[in-house]
């Protein structure tokens, strides 16, 4: 995606870190609004299109979870939380509630551009989806199917289920490969997220979210099932 077609949106009560990150990636092409809080982050949603949400967790009046839960699931703009330096507990929360990644603070601005760009270049591929051949694109997970030409999962009746950027790239690896046990390191690198720590189990906590809305009894998975010790298997029969 151009930058300069890319609208990031930062959430932060911190004025000195709102104007860092407009000017770094405003010089970077990217169009950049900012936000204080939660109320502005909601008033500019609704009136512009965002591609990337980026937001802090730790703030006054309305921390950045609430908001992330009060968005999802009916917004699915990825979202970049930002933390404090080490704080594990609400990074796995964040990524619970449906963020697409986190980075700490203080904030590595060569590294968040690369996190942008990663989460961009997964709904590049998410999107081309539509345009592939329509042979197999519609793939059965349980009760619901993966659509990879409309790039949509859609339950029993045909409504849309909501999923993030990184959800649906997961979904789309499990289609491709059927029946093989995939580790953590394979389906994050098909996933199309570099951005990873090797020490990171963050995508043992994205298949847990993909499971509470795909199985029957999230407790006992049987669409997608863990091979102890080595993965996950996606195996619709």
């Amino acid at each position: 995606m151009d930058n300069q077609k890319t609208h990031i949106l930062v959430c932060d009560d911190e004025i000195d870190v709102r104007e860092m990150l407009q000017e770094y990636l405003g010089k970077r092409g990217f169009k950049v609004s900012a936000a204080s809080g939660g109320e502005e982050l909601r008033e500019k949603l609704s009136v512009n299109t965002v591609d990337v949400i980026i937001m802090d967790i730790n703030m006054p009046k309305e921390d950045g979870l609430s908001i992330l839960t009060s968005l999802r699931p009916e917004n699915t703009t990825p979202v970049i939380m930002l933390t404090a330096a080490g704080d594990a507990i609400d990074r796995v929360i964040g990524l619970e509630m449906g963020a697409d990644d986190y980075l700490g603070k203080p904030v590595d601005l060569r590294e968040l551009e690369a996190r942008i760009k990663a989460i961009l270049r997964r709904e590049s591929i998410n999107t081309k989806a539509t345009t592939g051949n329509s042979d197999g694109n519609e793939v059965p997970f349980g009760n619901f199917t993966l659509d990879r030409e409309a790039a949509k999962l859609l339950a029993a009746d045909g409504s849309e289920v909501q999923l993030t950027a990184m959800e649906y790239s997961l979904l789309k690896v499990f289609a491709e490969n059927r029946g093989r046990v995939l580790n953590r390191d394979q389906l994050l690198e098909q996933a199309h997220d570099r951005t990873w720590d090797p020490f990171d189990r963050s995508i043992d906590i994205r298949i847990s979210r993909l499971r509470r809305k795909l199985e029957a009894n999230p407790e006992k998975p049987e669409i997608i099932r863990t091979v102890r010790g080595i993965g996950y298997l996606y195996d619709p029969k």
